[in-house]
C-alpha cells in the first residue's frame, strides 16, 4: 500500500508497535513514497536501552517458539496415547 501511494500517514502509539526490528527501513520507504509515520509516544531512548529491548524481544520470540514446539509435541503424544487406548478397547 505504501509503494502504491495508498497510504499518507501511519499513526502508532509506540515505535516498536509497527515492527520489532527494522523501523528505519519502513521509515525510509514511507519517506520515498510520500507517507509519514506519526509516533504518539516518542520518548527518546539511548542506544543501550534500544539494544537491551531488542535483545529481550529476540529472547522472547525464541522462547515462545520453543514453548510452541513443546506444546505441539505434547499434543501429539497425548493424541497417540488416546489412539492406542481406543484401539486396545476394540
Amino acid at each position: 500500500m505504501i509503494t502504491n501511494s495508498e497510504v499518507e500517514k501511519i499513526v502508532i502509539l509506540y515505535k516498536d508497535r509497527l515492527l520489532r526490528f527494522g523501523f528505519e527501513i519502513i521509515e525510509n520507504l514511507c519517506n520515498k513514497y510520500g507517507a509519514t509515520i506519526e509516533i504518539i509516544d516518542n520518548t527518546e531512548k539511548t542506544e543501550e536501552q534500544e539494544l537491551v529491548e531488542d535483545l529481550i524481544q529476540i529472547v522472547t520470540v525464541f522462547s515462545c517458539r520453543l514453548q510452541g514446539k513443546r506444546a505441539n509435541k505434547a499434543k501429539k503424544i497425548i493424541k497417540e496415547l488416546l489412539k492406542d487406548d481406543t484401539s486396545k478397547e476394540d
